[in-house]
């Protein structure tokens, strides 16, 4: 966490869409929060591209490669592993301080070892490359571990981006749940990572956890040749981050509560129970690493009543980036969210179509996930009626990914109605890919 300079800082911008007007006796108000941030550095930066001094932050990368015996069959995943962490280390950018970590039941440093961070340059990127080698496959699953070390390694560097990728091939069986939810706990807010589960015998709940509690992505990858374009997509994006803990801040007025913040696109994760106090009235919710890139959030505010034809200030939504002395730099933006109460019907009654859309986004991925966990326990009505619930969502609202995603799993007889059949054979990829990406939403068309 550094003093950013106007010249190596994205601008943000804050824009709220809300239908202000509340009923007589209304206490709700929503609106839609979008964050956007321009003129930083481009994603996908290009191979061995280097930043003039002072004109990019510093970057730390941890790679965490599954090396658990499961990795070898079929022999060829191994291979892709180490093929897909070669090209994510060709994809650094010069500067960027990087480690390559082996993970099984314990975590292991490839490359650099001596507990440090290597800075990237074409010597560096091709020593890391030749220690991939080394890579092989035996022993148990610890994934704690593996952040753990991906952590002290990471905080070892004076950098401002500090990111993770972890990929994994199984399920976390050499470690309790309560042992990877410490190690999540205590890597919150130090490190972002992105998750990637390969084949078909890993844990959905277990990767998209991690992806969660790090505020990073999650996927998979069912064909491991698909881990070397995967891998370079992850670190082009890691490389165009230009500010790390960059945490949505909502002061309220006396009387006035928070329901809840969750962002709801590019995906849908709850932010709800992430604030930290910040002051009288205020809280921050973290929303992660930012390059040049638009986010939507939704926020839920709760005030106390007026009389008719009264307003009120129900929210005010800042950007800050907290300092290493306990100071916030404020990045410049602000939105309001306001209420206003009327007896005109027609205003007070009318839904602000980003949150409609949104509502109906968040519901959709519940319903995906509900119908799945309903199939599982053998409740094939229920997960008839949620998975078709999800298929009029998604066509209600233009998401023909998961549309199509959702067609795999059932046959659609009429998707406005929502009116579907289960298949009787379902590939397993197909479930977990339905699973994994249940959260990914579409932009409402402004």
């Amino acid at each position: 966490m550094a003093n950013f300079s106007k010249s190596s800082v994205p601008q943000f911008s804050v824009d709220v869409y809300q239908n202000e007007y509340l009923p007589e006796g209304g206490r709700e108000v929503n609106a839609i929060v979008t964050v956007t941030a321009t003129g930083g550095g481009t994603v996908g930066t290009a191979v061995g591209a280097s930043y003039a001094p002072g004109q990019g932050p510093a970057a730390g990368v941890a790679i965490m490669v599954d090396c658990s015996g499961s990795m070898d069959y079929p022999p060829t995943k191994m291979r892709n592993a180490r093929d897909a962490t070669a090209a994510a280390i060709d994809t650094l950018r010069d500067g960027t301080h990087f480690a390559v970590i082996g993970g099984t039941h314990v975590a292991k440093e490839v490359y650099p070892g001596g507990g440090r961070l290597a800075v990237a340059d074409r010597s560096t990127r091709d020593q890391a490359k030749q220690a991939l080698r080394r890579l092989s496959a035996g022993g148990g699953t610890a994934i704690g571990t593996w952040l753990r070390l991906a952590d002290r390694l990471l905080s070892s560097a004076d950098v401002t981006i500090r990111h993770g990728i972890l990929l994994t091939d199984g399920r976390n069986e050499h470690e309790s749940p309560e042992d990877l939810k410490a190690a999540l706990d205590s890597c919150a807010g130090r490190f972002t990572c992105d998750a990637r589960g390969v084949g078909t015998d890993w844990e959905v709940k277990e990767v998209t956890g991690i992806a969660s509690a790090l505020l990073g992505t999650a996927d998979i990858v069912a064909d491991p040749t698909g881990l070397a374009a995967d891998f370079t997509q992850m670190m082009e994006t890691a490389m165009g981050k230009e500010v790390a803990d960059v945490a949505l801040r909502l002061w309220t007025p006396v009387g006035t509560t928070i329901k809840f913040v969750k962002q709801v696109a590019p995906t849908v994760e709850a932010l709800t129970d992430r604030r930290t106090e910040a002051g009288p009235r205020a809280g921050d919710y973290p929303t992660g690493s930012w390059g040049d890139e638009s986010r939507d959030y939704h926020v839920c505010v709760e005030v106390p009543t007026a009389g008719l034809g009264q307003e009120m200030l129900a929210a005010r939504v800042s950007l800050v980036v907290p300092q290493p002395d306990g100071s916030v730099q404020n990045l410049g933006a602000q939105g309001l969210i306001r209420a206003v109460w009327t007896d005109d019907m027609a205003a007070s009654t009318s839904i602000n179509p980003q949150v409609a859309h949104y509502t109906g986004q968040a519901e959709l991925a519940q319903a995906i996930q509900q119908g799945l966990d309903l199939r599982k326990a053998g409740d094939m009505d229920g997960a008839t009626a949620k998975l078709g619930r999800a298929v009029q969502l998604a066509s209600a609202s233009g998401n023909a990914d998961t549309a199509k995603l959702l067609a795999k799993v059932v046959d659609v007889v009429d998707a406005t109605t929502g009116t579907v059949r289960l298949k009787a054979k379902v590939e397993e990829a197909d479930e977990m890919t339905l699973e994994t990406r249940s959260t990914k939403t579409v932009r409402v068309k402004k």
